[in-house]
């Protein structure tokens, strides 16, 4: 049977039951006890995963695996022939899976460090009354029962059902999304209530704003309503990432292909060779492996690791913390990015923009609390108009005198600090209140009228009376005054007078209409209203009694307050749609408030509707995904409406980014394609489920982090391009050269060979070793080519290597292989072209030329569509790689070591020409094709 509602319940059963005292507390013996039975008041938490695992995790690639076969079979073969001397082949392969494994660990790590190094070093402390005695104890110690004395900047430690509470206020918008802190009161509620409006309990992970309080506590570690969410996360299940299906999908299609070539060839050679004695049958063995190895492009985990991690430290640098490496590209296939809006869209600093007094209007610019803005006048009088659109310079001296009175006035009916640290501002206190402090900065003359008051007793803000007053003496001899500020339908009934300029004049019914439809405006702009009124009394008049002269005030204006977008959230948003990346906004906050910011940022047209969570409730799976397809604004969702809409969008085939700093949002991150967590504001249960952490909180950071996920993809696709119709020319030219060897001279040069073929297997591994790796990895660090936030996202169906690719690949594959066998044909007897050298340098200069066309493939590479002129030296890494390619293949040549090792012989000038011309015919190919591309595509066709 579930425990009854502590929320509806007296106080004192609450604590009966718990077997506790109010007014003592618990005995430490019995806190002891409890404390044994129950275990520590905290969350469970994952055990860290062992060093062997994640060495394992490293190996779980399917590329990975694939070069770990070729592996295999190239020791087989090494044995085969005897084991004599290094097998290199697989002694480098090797080499390069350890190295991904390495940079993949060294990464992980180095993210690792930086989520440690986002968490708070102090330990949560709590203060309780234990023998009569208040003490303060860690958080983790505290038992049922337990009595909590809660005052203002006091974390909250566990859940508790408050005793008693006087002016408390308490932060919950890391549990529910409310950017307001709440009033609570220890009144037992009527009837059971969502969690944000159980006013009479407190909650672990929240803070307290302002006020005192005690409570008893009634729920510890996994049973508090944080725990409920963190047995939430144990049930989501991640992700994988796009990147990581589609690097799997492509190692499949790599190794069935690299089998048929391996075998395709065997047979080939087999039938025109007319192998007939186990020797002969061994050669077609060590061509079809040596062929298969040259097909896997066995630097590509290595490089692909390497990619990711430049990408990596590319966001760290713009403070965004990745912490796993696939999900470093998974931002750049986003295609809605679903954002809490409290502290992520938004400030979480409340801020006042709109004074109205008798006389007009006043919008203050700025936001947060930051004291830097300037006061501007708004046509009209009180309730007129709407927007910004008309606001000039405050030139007007009465509409000016008064809007200082409402600032001065707010900013002494105050019990808020603000203060400076490091360069920043924060505020001590409730932060609707700061924001007065905030505003008084904004409007010249308001600190110094203010500067010198006295306070000199009060009346503190209960739920019940929505006002608070504060006796003021000012400097001089001038009369004592009572400032009262709360809600405008609670302060107007109590005012009688209304202040224009410097004289007062009856607050009739027209003038009473006038400032009611002032509020009521600034409420339908989602604006939190506070109204602001003074009265005179005697000198003598003490601070007891203050309530009986809340009366015959005079009004003096409302303020409009509202926690702000970002100021650079709406060009982020702008940015990301022009990236084709729908921005949501989900959050617990208010409906109208919700709507009005993601207008103001752009995120909806003005109009739009929200929709709650009692209505995602009442929706079925249909029904919920319809809904996701046309609202982008969400408010009062719970957790699980979070996840729904999440799971929703992914059904729908979207790639979702989502959002948010609260523990109201760790299960949605970690269902999400990839979840973003705040650094700064966010809690650690939702660190731990993100994927992503922004170091500065700001949004703008998220949009900068889908360019460089872009930009890392258009990398991939670059090298993969390069390596796999780079593989392919060696592939084609090994085919060709064993199909064609009687029309291209090598069958009558091949003299006491068996089986002849093009190249040698040391040479097709040299071009491995060459080609492969260096331009390869420095075309993965080549700077953005095309306008990336230019296009739309890529669907996730999208393959990497598509149809268009594929084309590509084998088409230069092709005229790889072609001009490599022409150039040895031009240099061979027979054939189509009748030369005069032997085989090794024939084959020579086709091996010169194929490395060179390889390297002339780089330029191609950079882009399927663009040019290999356009911006050709951005980047110098490329050409570094390209130039050590060259002088490595002049060695291989010329130096007498290296051609006994790999079977070249010297060429000369002639023979250097040919190779370098009949090696650029694959950039000029290529840039025929982009050229009759473009042309297609400007024509329509």
């Amino acid at each position: 049977m579930p425990a009854p509602d502590p929320s509806v319940r007296e106080a004192e059963d609450v604590a009966a039951d718990l077997g506790v005292d109010p007014a003592t507390g618990l005995t430490a013996a019995e806190a002891a006890r409890r404390l044994a039975a129950d275990g520590p008041n905290e969350l469970r938490s994952r055990p860290p995963v062992p060093l062997w695992r994640k060495v394992l995790d490293q190996f779980q690639d399917p590329l990975v695996a694939l070069l770990l076969v070729a592996v295999a079979i190239s020791l087989a073969v090494w044995w085969v022939e005897d084991a004599h001397g290094v097998p290199v082949d697989a002694v480098v392969i090797a080499a390069i899976v350890v190295l991904n494994a390495v940079l993949g660990l060294v990464q992980e790590s180095k993210a690792e460090s930086a989520v440690a190094a986002l968490r708070t070093m102090t330990e949560a402390m709590s203060t309780v009354l234990r023998d009569g005695r208040r003490v303060t104890v860690r958080s983790a110690e505290l038992v049922r029962g337990d009595v909590l004395v809660l005052a203002e900047g006091d974390a909250v430690g566990a859940d508790a059902r408050l005793l008693s509470a006087t002016a408390l206020r308490v932060q919950e918008s890391s549990l529910t999304g409310e950017s307001e802190a709440v009033l609570k009161d220890a009144a037992a509620l009527a009837a059971p209530a969502p969690l944000g409006d159980r006013f009479d309990m407190v909650y672990k992970g929240t803070a307290v704003a302002q006020g005192v309080g005690r409570a008893v506590v009634v729920a510890t570690g996994m049973s508090t309503q944080m725990g409920d969410i963190a047995r939430l996360l144990d049930s989501t299940e991640e992700e994988v990432t796009p990147l990581q299906r589609e690097i799997a999908h492509v190692s499949r299609v790599l190794g069935l292909t690299v089998i048929g070539i391996a075998v395709v060839v065997m047979v080939l050679a087999a039938v025109v060779n007319e192998v007939r004695t186990p020797a002969d049958l061994v050669t077609v063995l060590l061509l079809g492996v040596s062929l298969a190895v040259a097909a896997v492009p066995e630097g590509l985990p290595a490089i692909l690791s390497v990619v990711l991690a430049v990408g990596v430290q590319a966001m760290a640098r713009r403070n965004a913390v990745v912490k796993k490496l696939h999900s470093a590209e998974t931002l750049g296939s986003a295609s809605v990015i679903a954002s809490d809006k409290t502290g992520t869209l938004t400030k979480n600093e409340m801020t006042i923009q709109r004074v109205v007094t008798a006389s007009g209007e006043v919008m203050l610019t700025g936001v947060g609390y930051r004291p830097e803005g300037e006061a501007l006048a708004r046509g009209g009088v009180a309730g007129d108009g709407d927007g910004d659109g008309d606001a000039g310079p405050l030139t007007d001296e009465r509409l000016t005198r008064e809007a200082v009175m409402v600032l001065g006035g707010g900013s002494l009916a105050n019990d808020a600090q603000l203060v400076e640290a490091d360069g920043g501002w924060t505020v001590q206190g409730d932060p609707t209140e700061a924001a007065f402090l905030v505003a008084a900065h904004k409007l010249a003359g308001t600190v110094d009228r203010v500067a010198g008051f006295e306070r000199r007793g009060e009346v503190p803000f209960t739920s019940e009376r929505k006002l608070m007053s504060a006796l003021v003496d000012p400097p001089g001899d001038g009369a004592w005054a009572l400032v009262t500020k709360g809600a405008p339908d609670v302060l107007l009934p109590r005012c009688t007078d209304l202040q224009v300029g410097d004289e007062t004049v009856p607050l009739d019914d027209d003038r009473r209409a006038a400032a009611l439809a002032a509020v009521e405006r600034l409420s339908r702009q989602a604006y939190r209203t506070l109204g602001v009124a003074y009265r005179r009394v005697p000198e003598d008049t003490g601070p007891e009694g203050l309530e009986e002269h809340e009366s015959d005030l005079v009004y003096l204006g409302v303020v409009g307050i509202i926690d702000p977008p970002r100021p650079e959230v709406a060009a982020a948003v702008a940015e990301a749609r022009r990236a084709g990346v729908r921005v949501m906004m989900i959050t617990g906050d208010h409906p109208v408030t919700a709507t009005r910011i993601a207008t103001d940022l752009g995120i909806v047209e003005p109009g739009a509707r929200a929709v709650t969570g009692t209505e995602l409730d009442r929706l079925d799976a249909a029904g919920l995904r319809e809904t996701t397809r046309g609202v982008s604004v969400y408010a009062r969702v719970a957790p699980q409406n979070k996840l729904q809409i999440v799971d929703a969008l992914q059904a729908d085939g979207h790639v979702v980014a989502m959002t948010g700093d609260g523990v109201n949002d760790a299960p949605a991150l970690k269902t999400a394609d990839i979840g973003v967590a705040m650094g700064i504001t966010g809690t650690e249960v939702t660190k731990e489920s993100a994927k992503m952490i922004l170091g500065d909180d700001n949004f703008a950071t998220i949009v900068a982090a889908v360019r460089q996920g872009r930009i890392i993809f258009d990398n991939i696709k670059k090298f993969l391009r390069y390596l796999l119709s780079s593989n392919m020319g060696e592939v084609c030219t090994v085919l060709l050269g064993v199909v064609l060897a009687g029309v291209v001279g090598l069958e009558g040069a091949a003299g006491g060979e068996a089986v002849v073929v093009p190249l040698l297997a040391t040479q097709i591994l040299w071009i491995n070793l060459v080609t492969d790796s260096g331009p390869a990895l420095a075309m993965g660090v080549d700077p953005e080519t095309d306008d990336v936030m230019a296009r739309p996202p890529r669907g996730p169906d999208e393959r990497i290597i598509d149809g268009r690719m594929w084309t590509g690949v084998l088409s230069i594959g092709l005229v790889m292989g072609v001009a490599t066998l022409l150039t040895i044909d031009i240099f061979l007897p027979g054939g189509l072209v009748e030369g005069s050298d032997d085989l090794t340098v024939a084959r020579t200069a086709g091996f010169t030329t194929l490395v060179l066309a390889q390297l002339f493939n780089v330029l191609n590479s950079r882009s399927e569509t663009t040019s290999a002129f356009h911006r050709m030296f951005v980047n110098r890494w490329l050409w570094g790689a390209i130039v050590l390619g060259v002088l490595l293949q002049v060695a291989v040549v010329e130096v007498p070591f290296l051609q006994v090792a790999f079977g070249t012989s010297g060429l000369d000038l002639a023979h250097w020409a040919v190779a370098v011309g009949m090696a650029s015919s694959v950039l000029w190919f290529d840039e025929l094709r982009k050229v009759v591309w473009r042309w297609r595509q400007r024509s329509g066709a």
